[in-house]
């Protein structure tokens, strides 16, 4: 009887142990060090400018009229993020905060063209003070600015992290070919002045000339102003787009302008070529050469105005138009060009070629409005300029007879 029980006992303990899990050791968890851990997100780090969120409470108002509750609003706010550290040069990659550059830029390419351009300028300013030819200013202006672009490109070289130096070489760039360009046109007329029987094409005399062409220049100069400030590399992306179309449409101009001016230099061209084989008079033909320079240079500057019309309508990222993100372009097709087109005017320099006595732009200005001159210097001036053209249709007229007597 005994007996039974114990077996008793022993059945109901073992259905209560099945019934009844017995409890189990708690797992200890294995840590990981921090670099040992893998990231399984393929959402890359953040960089380059974002948008913040800023909120702003404006607080209420209550008077006698009316009651406004406090109102908060939500503020979209740029914000650049940096998340690379920059060399000591102030460089990041493309893209990132920063990043004023599509490329690495050179200093030893940007110090070498502030050098030539120095030399060229030098020669200019020599050859001007030597000929006396005070309306070479503009050439020279323009020679001194080239020299700017790349000292301040050089400065940029070794502190790129600078948007306010990249503004400033980025717009003597952009605008020291205005100059160099307006030069041709008062070169024609100087040309027009000195040889041309008439002094004038298609009714328009030459210091009209020079000063109709030189405003023109002045318009394209002020677009190209406008739009080339509005793209610095810290404006919005929208913003740079709107400057980079002003920019693009000033050079239009400007090579619309050109392309005018050029068939006035042709029609001198064949007007001269007339008289020269008409009339016979020592040196004749002296004005080829300077013509040829004129030409000459006009075809550099559409090469480099072509380029930027290029560059720009092929986009400003770098990663999808070579001629942005690289730096040798820069060089080959604005560089070399404007170098060419200032050399222009140093193998055939204006000063022993033509007369120095004809109003300048802003002669022309103050005789047309009659600013701050009298009558009687605007008589003497003009009397010195017909004394001067009465000899020299004299000699042509002269030579004119000789011929027609041998024959």
């Amino acid at each position: 009887m005994q007996l039974n029980g114990l077996l008793v006992l022993a059945i109901a303990t073992a259905g209560a142990s099945a019934i009844v899990p017995l409890p189990s050791k708690t797992p200890v968890p294995t840590l990981v060090h921090r670099d040992e851990l893998s990231t399984t997100s393929s959402t890359p780090l953040p960089t380059g400018d974002f948008i913040g969120t800023q909120f702003i409470t404006l607080p209420g108002e209550t008077n006698a009229y009316f009651t406004r509750p406090a109102e908060t609003i939500t503020l979209a706010i740029p914000t650049c993020i940096q998340t690379i550290v920059p060399d000591k040069n102030g460089y990041v990659p493309p893209g990132t905060c920063g990043s004023n550059f599509a490329y690495y830029p050179s200093f030893s390419a940007a110090i070498a063209t502030t050098v030539i351009f120095g030399i060229l300028t030098g020669v200019h300013i020599f050859l001007a003070a030597k000929w006396k030819a005070t309306y070479c200013w503009v050439l020279v202006l323009g020679s001194i600015w080239e020299v700017l672009a790349f000292l301040f490109r050089t400065i940029s070289t070794k502190h790129q992290q600078s948007s306010g130096i990249v503004l400033v070489s980025q717009l003597f760039i952009l605008l020291a070919p205005l100059l160099i360009n307006a030069h041709s046109y008062i070169t024609l007329a100087r040309l027009l002045q000195t040889f041309h029987p008439a002094q004038k094409l298609l009714g328009i005399r030459a210091h009209h000339l020079s000063l109709i062409f030189v405003c023109l220049d002045i318009l394209a100069f002020a677009i190209q102003l406008t739009g080339g400030s509005w793209a610095s590399p810290t404006d919005s992306t929208e913003k740079q787009l709107k400057g980079i179309h002003i920019y693009m449409g000033g050079i239009g101009i400007q090579q619309f302008f050109i392309v005018l001016f050029v068939g006035l230099c042709i029609k001198f061209h064949t007007e001269m070529g007339v008289i020269d084989r008409n009339v016979i008079v020592e040196e004749k033909g002296r004005w080829k050469k300077l013509l040829c320079a004129v030409y000459a240079s006009l075809g550099f500057i559409t090469i480099r105005i072509i380029f930027r019309l290029v560059q720009f309508t092929a986009g400003k990222e770098g990663e999808t138009n070579n001629l942005v993100g690289k730096e040798v372009y820069l060089y080959v097709l604005e560089a070399v060009p404007m170098i060419l087109a200032t050399l222009c005017f140093i193998v055939v320099h204006p000063g022993p070629v033509v007369v120095s006595k004809m109003p300048s732009v802003f002669g022309s200005l103050r005789n047309k409005f009659g600013i701050g001159r009298g009558t009687q210097g605007k008589a003497s001036e003009l009397k010195g300029l017909d004394s001067e053209r009465s000899a020299y249709m004299e000699l042509q007229n002269d030579a004119a007879r000789g011929f027609e007597g041998r024959r």
